[in-house]
């Protein structure tokens, strides 16, 4: 598995953008990614060193639109991943501040 296919986006909100000056950074992330394949990914496409990967399996939620149908939302993960204190941090997140 490649490097992009195990980050799929970076989560961009209010909270993720709080902890990005602990250096946390949050990511949506292949549903098979494990977490020291997740760990190595971010180190090489973001040339940074990470300490540590939490992850949260996101469940599938009721949703509709209208008279249609009901149905349901995507099941997907995310990673939160937390580098270490020496390492420089992401640029990509720096022009969000």
């Amino acid at each position: 598995m490649n490097n992009y296919d195990v980050i799929i986006k970076p989560i961009i909100t209010e909270h993720s953008m709080e902890m990005v000056a602990d250096k946390k950074y949050t990511f949506k992330v292949a549903k098979n990614a494990t977490k020291p394949m997740i760990a190595e990914a971010v180190e090489k496409v973001f040339k940074v060193e990470v300490a540590k990967v939490n992850t949260i399996n996101c469940k599938s939620k009721p949703k509709r639109l209208g008279a249609r149908p009901a149905g349901r939302t995507a099941e997907w993960k995310k990673a939160l991943v937390t580098l270490k204190p020496d390492s420089k941090t992401i640029e990509f997140f720096d022009g969000m501040m």
